[in-house]
């Protein structure tokens, strides 16, 4: 994305917050255009460091929602501090949960795939030397053997993905709280001061 496409979307994104307010945003971003042109990277390069220009136009309104609250305590504030951290949140409830839901019911199908597999495999060395298969008694242990085999494979790469996909979102509530920091940490500073 080139420094003109990320800035006009980054100005769109913003459309709601004080002129000044998103022209103090915007030169700043500008200024990291800038810096990292002199530093010898592309516009590109930059844009992909920064990220999503949409997404961040919805963090900084939010943060300004709270500042704004911090500064006039006041309904209004309140109202525009709450849903511009409700819209980021909706925004990530629409799109992500439905995807999280889907991925979820797939590591839970696998799961019990797994668990059947590792059972059947199991039920099939043990019955190998009451049944008359082709290959034999040890084809059919070597089977049953091969099959538990796979279904434990299978439950590693499961728990190998299961721990990405909480480390993930963690980080992604990590995110979030970053930008509800401020907020938390000066509403507990005069709690803690009348104790």
């Amino acid at each position: 994305m080139t420094r003109d496409e990320f800035l006009s979307r980054l100005k769109r994104g913003l459309a709601g917050l004080p002129v000044s307010s998103a022209s103090e945003i915007l030169t700043d971003y500008e200024a990291h255009f800038d810096d990292g042109l002199a530093a010898g990277r592309t516009e590109a390069e930059i844009s992909a460091k920064l990220g999503d220009p949409d997404r961040l136009a919805r963090e900084l309104k939010a943060e300004a929602g709270i500042q704004r609250w911090h500064q006039e305590k006041n309904p209004s504030a309140a109202a525009g501090a709450v849903f511009a951290v409700l819209g980021l949140g909706a925004l990530d409830i629409l799109i992500l949960l439905p995807i999280l839901m889907g991925v979820i019911g797939i590591m839970f199908a696998v799961l019990c795939g797994v668990v059947i597999g590792f059972f059947g495999g199991a039920v099939i060395m043990i019955a190998a030397p009451f049944s008359v298969a082709p290959g034999g008694i040890a084809a059919t242990i070597l089977a049953g053997l091969g099959v538990m085999a796979g279904s434990t494979f299978v439950g590693a790469l499961l728990a190998i993905s299961t721990i990405l996909l909480v480390n993930g979102l963690v980080w992604f509530a990590r995110l979030h709280y970053r930008l509800l920091k401020p907020a938390l940490e000066t509403n507990a500073e005069p709690m803690g001061a009348r104790s």
